[in-house]
């Protein structure tokens, strides 16, 4: 059986993807910061809006602290492959807002893929708790 391209690419961020700058801040707003090696990440459930979106949905930020241009777009390009690779592990109508740190530019990206990874885990795990204890 011969492979296709969908059958090894993961889908692409296109509807994925927080583009408003209210979604951002409505983000801030509801959550609070949690950090790992190289990010620090906010993150928000949303409401069941059948007309938004389904599904997660995910923002990159990369300010000038980071570097020139080419280094911010680096930075980003990186991000957002390890983020397609990952979008799997999220199944919840969540909102994630992603700050890389410099350190993004120099680590193996096996490494950065898994540091994603464990972020959306710990954002599902977080939510899965937090909707157990409003049931109760």
């Amino acid at each position: 059986m011969q492979e296709t391209a969908s059958d090894r690419t993961p889908p692409p961020l296109r509807g994925a993807r927080l583009s408003k700058h209210a979604d951002y801040q409505r983000v801030y707003q509801e959550s609070r910061k949690y950090f790992s090696a190289s990010m620090t990440y906010f993150f928000s459930p949303r409401s069941e809006d059948p007309s938004s979106f389904c599904g997660p949905r995910v923002g990159l930020t990369a300010g000038r602290v980071l570097g020139k241009a080419v280094e911010r777009n680096r930075i980003k390009r990186r991000m957002r492959e390890a983020v397609r690779k990952n979008l799997g592990n999220l199944h919840s109508n969540v909102d994630v807002v992603l700050h890389p740190r410099k350190s993004v530019l120099e680590i193996d990206f096996s490494r950065l893929n898994g540091e994603i990874g464990r972020v959306f885990a710990t954002v599902e795990a977080s939510l899965k708790k937090d909707s157990r204890e409003t049931e109760a």
